[in-house]
């Protein structure tokens, strides 16, 4: 069983970490766009262009299902994956956690990159699910980039930053790019810091696509499978190996720790 997942570029880890916990027999397959990102700055047909490439370069290696684990993509892409994969792939998009968020019935705010806040996508999911909840949209600038770059001292600036922006009285915080949920600890301690200690829920999507993709191909979580999965990356349709900046997240240790064990 083979699984892929596709991102501009690190944002993947968290899903795949999230995979690989549920399925350690499952081989893994990581296709970003080093050569392409940031993938937020693009227009809609240049983005899904570039989409594109990484999913049929990971499409070529013939796995069982590919999640776009990438918020922005999702958005402007997933019609035209499908188009083009399914049904002999089934492609899996990734949808911010609005949903069980506002389900929680408290005050949420939605942290996103500036080109998903205030979408018309993020906006109607607001009208179908927080209706009659209190929602404040937080647009994080340079949150992703910083995370992609490994460069902490950014990461903390834009967290700040975004903290500043979300009201002091939030209960649950959705996580609406799958890079942040990489640094979710240094997100809660900023956030910590604003609301006097209270404890706010957290909503990441890279659990659930995790389940989602593994349903969508008949097969169940077994976190207690022997660790035999391998690990493939693909930089840009190019055959590689996990970055510096992903090794200095614990999903990619977590995934490259599986892969040195698996070749030994």
């Amino acid at each position: 069983m083979k699984i892929a997942l596709m991102d501009s570029g690190i944002g993947l880890l968290a899903a795949a970490a999230a995979t690989r916990r549920l399925r350690p027999d499952a081989d893994l397959l990581l296709s970003s766009d080093p050569d392409g990102m940031p993938w937020g700055p693009r227009t809609p047909a240049d983005l899904t262009e570039r989409a594109r490439a990484v999913a049929l370069a990971a499409a070529a290696l013939r796995p069982d299902a590919l999640i776009v684990a990438c918020n922005t993509a999702s958005v402007h892409s997933l019609a035209t994956l499908r188009g083009e994969l399914e049904p002999g792939i089934p492609v899996i998009g990734t949808v911010p956690a609005i949903k069980p968020a506002a389900a929680a019935g408290g005050r949420v705010a939605i942290w996103a990159t500036p080109a998903t806040t205030g979408s018309p996508y993020q906006r109607g999911l607001i009208r179908d699910f927080a209706a009659g909840v209190p929602v404040t949209e937080v647009p994080c600038p340079g949150l992703a980039d910083a995370v992609d770059a490994g460069d902490e001292a950014a990461v903390v600036r834009a967290v700040s930053a975004a903290a500043e922006l979300t009201p002091a009285d939030v209960t649950d915080v959705v996580l609406g790019c799958t890079h942040y949920e990489l640094v979710e600890e240094l997100i809660r301690a900023a956030l910590a810091a604003r609301s006097g200690g209270a404890e706010l829920r957290f909503h990441g999507s890279a659990e659930a696509v995790a389940v989602q993709a593994l349903r969508r191909i008949g097969l169940e979580p077994e976190p207690g499978l022997p660790r035999t999965g391998g690990l493939t990356v693909l930089h840009s349709g190019r055959t590689s190996a996990l970055s510096a900046a992903a090794l200095g997240y614990a999903e990619g240790r977590l995934l490259a720790e599986r892969e040195q064990a698996h070749q030994h």
